[in-house]
């Protein structure tokens, strides 16, 4: 696994298209799938914060929050928006960050919202990184670009 760090030193390219894109329509928001305990997936939507080399999310205490508890695995997926066609999905493994103050106070004053005491921070870390890039607008297929973490 690899931090946000890690894809930004390795893959700026990739790297600012999928904070682009996961910012779309600024405020940011993509949408967080995660493993059931029956196996089956969960979709919540997210807003991912930037702080201190990494990616992390808040989580309020819920199911999604005991899927991650439980099994770290992840999959992040981006929002379209009326001027963005492109796609991104991000996988990897998140993990459950309650003692970090640290990275919780740089994400919370990184946050572009104020995230309740309740929630807690979760970081992601990176295993995969797909960007569908349709250039021009609206010419299919798109161009696909995938990298991986280095130990993957």
């Amino acid at each position: 696994m690899a931090t946000w760090s890690d894809l930004e030193r390795l893959d700026p390219s990739i790297a600012e298209a999928a904070r682009t894109l996961l910012t779309v329509p600024g405020f940011g928001f993509g949408y967080l799938a995660t493993v059931g305990a029956s196996g089956g997936p969960r979709i919540h939507p997210v807003t991912p914060v930037w702080a201190a080399g990494t990616m992390t999310v808040f989580v309020v205490p819920s199911p999604k929050l005991g899927d991650l508890r439980r099994d770290g695995r992840y999959a992040l997926h981006s929002t379209g928006s009326a001027d963005v066609d492109d796609e991104l999905m991000v996988q990897g493994r998140a993990v459950v960050r309650e003692g970090d103050a640290e990275l919780r106070a740089a994400s919370v004053a990184a946050a572009p919202f104020a995230p309740p005491d309740d929630h807690v921070l979760v970081e992601l870390l990176v295993h995969r990184v797909m960007w569908g890039h349709y250039e021009p607008r609206g010419v299919f297929p798109p161009q696909y670009r995938v990298w991986r973490a280095p130990d993957a």
